[in-house]
């Protein structure tokens, strides 16, 4: 329940506006105090979200929140605003520059149903940056970029929206006497939605056309576009829906929550130390990335884990870079790896820079079967194919070059690796037995 009285929503210590004579930004913003002085909402529940142009300007001439970000992307910050917080009011003003930079932001709120309220400052150019030619600008106009007349037809932000699938879709002028109760039914209307409002820009395109207000209907009639209230649907607004579905309601599915490790186990790890390894894919490796790295933490340890392949996923190669730390890791990238495992052609064809970085203190564990290569690093060759059945598994064998290395370097016990294998049981079954197979490669 409102307990204050707000006579005004604008800060009375910035204004005047800045806008030229004649523009119809005034208008606008005055519809829109209007509004919010009829509705009487919480000024601290409220943001306006703008971009760049001469709209931007608008935010602070409120005492609301505010939110100014880059050119075109109002709607994709008021997006995350109100995912965020559902329960704020959030508003934003964009031109119609704005919509064609931002199209597909405003395509997705809409479709999505975000419950956004999108007043269009629709001047028919850029009147910021020169009177260029918008998506909205009409045909034969003359604007700096189309000296000689417009020929595109002008985009239907109203058909546009609606059909996107917007909750609350409008047109208006900003002549229109009713133009603030039209705001207020905007802001009022729960889900997306969208008010068209045909305005003028003094400075550019009314000089460049000779356009006026009588102008703006005639506009309207010879391209068959209606005024008012188009389209008000009661679909379910996107965030508040979402949270429902996150929350579990009837029916539905719950978020499974983040594991979390605990350490259980001691580890021999000094400096911080980083390890690659190089197959190909289809054969688990990052997947024994994983359990290397979640064994790590299980002992103690700071992990991160990057994984690397072609775009195609399931050919070529399968790279996995994991570094370990006692101290917090703050840069993930691995110009030069400590530890190198490198187990199949495709793997080592992508790796062969990174073993010519290799140093002396370095170590190269490589499947003996590979063809030979240079390096500095102490070498250790591991040959899978005679250790029984395991042998011919070539997904397990990440696991088991991982494994092995443990139980020869000690890093952190054998026993975390096994527990984080555990961590899964649909899966455990095959990798414990290919750790226990690990112990013939050395």
């Amino acid at each position: 329940m409102t307990t204050f009285k707000m006579d005004t929503y604008l800060n009375e210590e910035k204004m005047p506006y800045p806008f030229c004579p004649g523009c119809g930004h005034h208008t606008i913003l005055d519809s829109l105090n209007e509004a919010l002085v009829k509705l009487q909402l919480d000024p601290q529940e409220v943001v306006i979200v703008t971009d760049i142009g001469c709209t931007g300007l608008s935010d602070k001439y409120f005492v609301t929140n505010a939110f100014h970000g880059l050119h075109g992307r109002s709607v994709t910050y008021a997006t995350g605003i109100k995912m965020a917080r559902p329960e704020l009011t959030v508003i934003v003003l964009i031109g119609d520059g704005g919509c064609g930079i931002g199209g597909h932001h405003l395509l997705n709120a809409a479709r999505r149903n975000i419950g956004v309220n999108v007043f269009v400052f629709n001047n028919f150019n850029y009147g910021m940056t020169g009177g260029e030619h918008s998506i909205t600008s009409p045909l034969d106009s003359v604007t700096t970029t189309t000296r000689y007349g417009h020929i595109e037809r002008p985009l239907d932000l109203c058909a546009t929206a609606d059909i996107s699938g917007a909750n609350f879709v409008a047109r208006a002028s900003s002549f229109d006497k009713d133009l603030p109760d039209i705001v207020a039914k905007v802001i009022q209307h729960e889900g997306f939605s969208l008010l068209d409002i045909w305005e003028l820009c003094t400075a550019y395109y009314v000089p460049n056309n000779r356009f006026g207000r009588k102008d703006i209907e005639a506009t309207l009639e010879s391209l068959n576009l209606e005024k008012g209230v188009l389209k008000a649907d009661d679909r379910p607004e996107f965030s508040h829906l979402y949270r429902e579905r996150v929350a579990g309601g009837e029916g539905e599915k719950k978020v499974t929550p983040p594991t979390k490790l605990k350490p259980r186990y001691e580890n021999s790890l000094g400096r911080q130390k980083s390890f690659l390894i190089a197959g190909a894919a289809g054969t688990k490796i990052g997947s024994a990335g994983t359990l290397f790295s979640q064994g790590g933490i299980l002992a103690g340890l700071h992990a991160t884990q990057r994984n690397d392949y072609p775009v195609t996923i399931k050919t070529r190669h399968s790279i996995a870079e994991v570094i370990l730390s006692r101290e917090e890791i703050y840069f993930t990238g691995v110009e030069k790896p400590d530890v190198m495992f490198v187990l199949f052609p495709e793997g080592l064809n992508k790796s062969r820079d990174r073993i010519a970085r290799l140093t002396e203190d370095d170590l190269l564990v490589i499947n003996a079967n590979l063809p030979k290569v240079e390096t500095k690093a102490k070498t250790w060759a591991l040959d899978f194919k005679p250790i029984r059945r395991w042998g011919r598994k070539k997904e397990y064998w990440a696991l088991m070059a991982i494994a092995a290395y443990l139980r020869e370097y000690g890093t952190y016990p054998l026993d975390a690796l096994i527990e984080a294998i555990n961590l899964k049981p649909q899966y455990a079954k095959d990798n414990l037995a290919a750790v226990e197979a690990s112990v013939e490669l050395g």
